[in-house]
């Protein structure tokens, strides 16, 4: 067998002559932003070519017009390499997926090429903001580890994604003139005064918890007592578990509201992912060869929690990765116009081929080393132990 120093070395050979079609992938998609459930171009671009490196291609997966998988072996271990190419609606990518899509791709093809005919697989999971739909359908129920990395601000060995929920809430109420002799009932105030004792509850959320609402519809005209209001919520904390405490305490703020000013309230939870659990074992090995290409990582900011993201849903169920690897100085964030130039900037151009890399060392040491992977899962399991039981 191969000497680790050997397959590594074969990696970076690899990515080295995959260079300019990596560097022209990332533009590509750069310069045909896609939101998601519409990433048409990045999809066909991505399947075409994993297609033509012998991968099993399925198209359409979890009922996601634009979600794919690609396999390459049979069996187990099997290690996932997350690709995302969707793009916020409007300001181009933003996010910086083009790189994300293309370092996946490249790890993909580096690892194959090294790994071809060893036992296991690899699965590419084409997942635009899908990952809690592809994971609840399944894709990943055979997958002993799941790699992505992300550009961001900082370099980070792993990302504190939170969980994240978002809450549609509508009241009800009796719509009157404002010279009618019966008084309407205004769902209108019931919905501020939801948003007012959401307010309250912000002075006690816990350390990374946030509540964030909008007002989706609150009326027709200013002579009408309106009968409809309507807002939706999106709240996040540390942990599934505090999460439910949160949704809790904003479900018995809107039901207050109605009890107090005679409307009805009705709740829809319409979409939630999980906290990101971060993977010890595997994340050490990556930040090992990032290390190896020149960018070193640190442990996230204990103040900061991210957004919520639908990778989160797979780091549940899968041992998993979410490193994050800046591309432009901290005074900057992703969603931002400057976020959009550094992901097609000389600096996410080098962040690209390193992580293309990193992931592609990493993918093939668990495919040559079953320890490797055994450890992964028992550092999952104990990890999923102590959040169940607080210890």
């Amino acid at each position: 067998m191969e000497s680790d120093e050997v397959r590594h070395e074969r990696v970076d050979q690899e990515i080295e002559r995959l260079d300019e079609r990596l560097r022209s992938l990332a533009g590509e998609l750069h310069a045909h932003p896609e939101p998601a459930g519409q990433e048409h171009f990045a999809a066909d671009r991505l399947t075409a070519g994993l297609a033509a490196e012998g991968f099993d291609v399925r198209r359409g997966v979890a009922d996601r017009p634009t979600a794919f998988t690609a396999r390459y072996g049979t069996g187990r271990p099997c290690v996932a390499l997350l690709l995302a190419y969707d793009a916020p609606p409007g300001s181009g990518h933003t996010r910086g997926h083009n790189l994300v899509a293309a370092a996946g791709f490249g790890a993909a093809l580096a690892a194959r090429r090294v790994l071809a005919g060893d036992s296991g697989s690899l699965l590419v999971a084409g997942a635009p903001a899908e990952e809690p739909a592809l994971a609840r359908a399944g894709v990943f129920d055979e997958v002993d580890a799941a790699l992505v990395f992300h550009p961001g601000a900082h370099s980070w060995s792993w990302t504190p994604l939170a969980a994240r929920a978002e809450l549609r809430m509508a009241f009800h109420g009796r719509a009157a003139g404002l010279s009618a002799p019966e008084p309407g009932v205004d769902a209108l105030a019931a919905l501020v005064q939801a948003f007012t004792a959401v307010a309250a509850l912000r002075a006690r959320l816990s350390p990374g918890s946030r509540v964030q609402g909008i007002v989706t519809h609150g009326g027709e005209a200013t002579d009408v007592v309106p009968d409809l209001a309507e807002g939706r919520f999106g709240l996040y904390a540390r942990t599934a578990a505090e999460l439910e405490a949160l949704v809790a305490d904003v479900t018995a703020a809107a039901e207050g509201a109605a009890l107090s000013t005679g409307t009805k309230v009705e709740l829809e939870r319409l979409a939630d992912s999980s906290h990101f659990r971060d993977n010890p074992v595997l994340s050490a090995r990556f930040s090992h060869h990032l290390a190896a290409h020149g960018i070193h990582t640190t442990p996230p900011d204990p103040e900061v929690f991210a957004d919520g993201s639908g990778v989160g849903e797979v780091s549940v169920r899968v041992p998993s990765i979410h490193p994050q690897i800046a591309i432009l100085d901290p005074r900057h964030a992703d969603r931002t116009p400057e976020f959009a130039a550094a992901a097609v900037s000389s600096r996410g151009r080098a962040v690209l081929l390193a992580a293309a890399a990193a992931l592609a060392r990493t993918a093939v040491d668990l495919l040559a080393h079953p320890a490797l992977v055994f450890q992964a899962w028992s550092g999952f399991t104990d990890q999923a132990r102590a959040e169940r039981t607080g210890r």
